[in-house]
């Protein structure tokens, strides 16, 4: 995982558990996406706020330090990174409403299929 530039096709995945973290960075990866990870919110804003500029946050709600749901709202109070669109990625049993609570763009359900993770990033990164 590198660095993501401004006006690239960048992806941060803000996920604690390494294997889905990585594993998710490198179908990202392969198919020509620059991806940088982190393995809690509170990383996370580090990294956005530190110039980090994705085209979008995949991010999970149960994590260490700083969970989800407090990251996002951190980062909607922020208007240096709020206007980055955000699809929750999570095994809640409610997955719809609290993506609707945090007014995420979108969510996807735990496990991912790889079509299914490919066609929502397409659909938020500009070509």
């Amino acid at each position: 995982m590198g660095t993501i530039e401004q006006g690239s096709r960048g992806v941060l995945i803000v996920e604690d558990d390494p294997d889905i973290r990585e594993t998710i960075a490198q179908i990202l990866e392969e198919e020509g996406y620059e991806v940088r990870g982190a393995s809690n919110g509170k990383q996370a804003l580090d990294l956005l706020r530190e110039g980090a500029r994705p085209q979008l946050i995949l991010l999970d709600l149960m994590m260490p330090i700083l969970d989800g749901w407090g990251f996002r709202a951190e980062q909607r109070s922020d208007p240096r990174i709020a206007d980055i669109p955000v699809i929750v990625i999570s095994a809640d049993g409610n997955l719809r409403q609290q993506a609707a609570k945090i007014q995420a763009n979108g969510y996807l359900r735990k496990p991912v299929g790889i079509e299914t993770l490919l066609s929502t990033v397409q659909r938020y990164l500009k070509p």
